[in-house]
């Protein structure tokens, strides 16, 4: 009987689902962004990135912030922990800082695209 009642409620349960993921698929294809665009906006973003130097000083920075705090709270063993923990959150925050970057310029240039084919001169 339990078995009895695990399969229909595992059978209306994807019954009810199918419309859920049917709504996120069409969602999906709104937001679609194509390879190449994403492909360019990443290697845009990465050599801005290198030209200013920016992932050196945020990891660097994050470092040697890491490193001070672990001196005070712990000596020169603090200092080298805090370091390397530093460095690892500087990672990070850079990569999360990367990737939105590269959205925002998707989506810059998904703007761009679809005001200037919309109303052609």
């Amino acid at each position: 009987m339990k078995l009895r009642n695990a399969a229909a409620l595992a059978t209306l349960g994807t019954i009810f689902s199918l419309p859920v993921s049917l709504i996120a698929q069409d969602y999906a294809l709104l937001q679609h962004v194509s390879q190449s665009s994403h492909d360019r906006a990443e290697r845009e973003q990465t050599e801005k990135d290198h030209h200013n130097h920016t992932g050196v000083k945020i990891i660097g920075g994050s470092a040697a912030g890491g490193a001070a705090i672990g001196a005070l709270a712990g000596g020169g063993k603090g200092a080298l922990i805090g370091g390397a923990v530093g460095a690892g959150g500087g990672a990070i925050a850079n990569k999360v800082r990367k990737d939105k970057a590269v959205n925002d310029r998707e989506r810059r240039e998904e703007e761009y695209r679809h005001d200037h084919h919309q109303y052609p001169r």
